[in-house]
């Protein structure tokens, strides 16, 4: 993986739903995952350069706890290539 990842996860769907829209709106970036975890907890990923997903991550932050709790959120900036097959990155190839 070339690009940094990010992640916000929240202790709401629509909290999330926040997070990921005003994440792409923030920054160049794209959405890599959206995972329902359970118990409440979603967790938006999204992919870019650095700075990309680092405006993204804390404008999804501040978004995301207007609407409900933000639990985490942490921005890895040159991710190790074994990282893509959490993400099924490459489409099973």
């Amino acid at each position: 993986m070339r690009e940094a990842i990010g992640m916000v996860e929240t202790k709401s769907f629509v909290a999330a739903l926040e997070v990921a829209d005003a994440m792409t709106k923030a920054a160049s970036v794209k959405i890599m995952d959206f995972q329902i975890v359970g118990s409440g907890l979603v967790s938006v990923t999204v992919t870019g350069d650095v700075a990309a997903v680092t405006a993204a991550v804390e404008t999804g932050k501040e978004r995301g706890a207007m609407v409900a709790e933000v639990v985490s959120a942490n921005v890895i900036p040159r991710p190790h290539d074994e990282v893509d097959k959490i993400f099924d990155f490459d489409g099973g190839e």
